[in-house]
C-alpha cells in the first residue's frame, strides 16, 4: 500500500484540537488541492468560506447545534454550492438567463461538487498532519448562517469542515464490509442483511470499548435516530430563498 492509500484508509474524525494555528500556507495548499478536484462540466460549482475569527466561529458552533470543536479549532471551512459565478458568466457576459437553478439537477450538481472538493480538502489537510471533522449541521439553521456569512442568492451551505492540530488521535471507526458497498455488475441485495448484522455487532463492540462500557449503540440504531424523521425539514424553503427551484 502506497503513502496516499495509507493516508486515505487511516482517516478518522478529530474532535479535540490544540491551540496551534493552521498557517496561511497550509490553508492555501488545502484550497489548491480542492480546486484541482474534478467538477461537473468544469463549472466549479463550489465556494469555500474560511472562518478564523473567534466570535464568528463561536456563533457557527451555536448554529450547528453546539459543537465545541468548531469553536476550538483554529479554522472552520464552510463548503457551499455556488451558481452565483455561473449566473454572472451567463447573464453579464453572454446575455443568457440562468436556467439550471430552476430544477433539482442544480442542487445535485452543486452538492456533488462540494462533496468531491471537501473530500479532497480533507485528504490534503491530513497529509500535513492536521485533523479534520466534517459538519453537516451547518444546514440546521441555514438562514442564520447565510446571513452571518453574507452568502448571496444562488449560493447555499452544504457542509462545514473543521481543521486544526489534533490534541489526540481518536480511534479509527469501523466501516461496513466492502461486500456491502462494492457490487459487481449489478446491485447485490441478497446478502445485505447479513452484512449489516455483522457490522452492527462490530460497531456495538467499538462503542462499548470507546465509552468504557457506557454505550453499546450499533450502526442501525445510530442511523435510526436520524432517519426516523426529516431532521432538516426547512431545506426546501432555504433553497427557494437562495434562488433554487426543486419542482422540476
Amino acid at each position: 500500500m502506497n503513502e496516499v492509500l495509507q493516508l486515505l484508509t487511516d482517516h478518522r474524525s478529530i474532535r479535540s484540537y490544540t491551540d496551534e494555528p493552521v498557517s496561511d500556507e497550509q490553508l492555501d495548499l488545502i484550497i489548491q488541492a480542492a480546486q484541482a478536484a474534478p467538477t461537473s462540466i468544469n463549472g466549479q460549482q463550489f465556494t469555500v468560506i474560511a472562518v478564523k475569527d473567534k466570535e464568528r466561529k463561536k456563533k457557527i458552533s451555536e448554529l450547528a447545534g453546539g459543537q465545541p470543536w468548531i469553536d476550538q479549532a483554529p479554522v472552520f471551512l464552510l463548503f457551499c454550492a455556488d451558481f452565483n459565478r455561473a449566473k454572472i458568466a451567463l447573464e453579464e457576459y453572454n446575455d443568457t438567463p440562468l436556467e439550471i437553478t430552476n430544477g433539482l439537477e442544480s442542487v445535485l450538481v452543486g452538492a456533488v461538487d462540494v462533496g468531491i472538493a471537501l473530500g479532497t480538502a480533507t485528504a490534503a489537510a491530513e497529509s500535513m498532519g492536521l485533523g479534520t471533522v466534517p459538519i453537516g449541521a451547518v444546514r440546521g439553521k441555514p438562514d442564520e448562517l447565510i446571513e452571518l456569512l453574507k452568502l448571496p442568492k444562488y449560493v447555499f451551505p452544504v457542509s462545514g469542515l473543521v481543521i486544526g492540530h489534533p490534541a489526540d488521535r481518536s480511534a479509527k471507526k469501523p466501516r461496513l464490509p466492502q461486500a456491502a458497498v462494492l457490487h459487481h455488475e449489478t446491485y447485490q441485495e441478497e446478502d445485505l442483511r447479513t452484512h449489516i448484522e455483522a457490522y452492527d455487532k462490530q460497531m456495538s463492540e467499538y462503542m462499548k470499548k470507546r465509552t468504557d462500557g457506557q454505550e453499546t449503540r450499533n450502526w442501525s440504531q445510530g442511523i435510526t435516530s436520524y432517519y426516523k424523521q426529516i431532521y432538516y425539514p426547512h431545506i426546501r424553503e432555504m433553497l427557494e430563498k437562495q434562488g433554487f427551484k426543486t419542482d422540476k
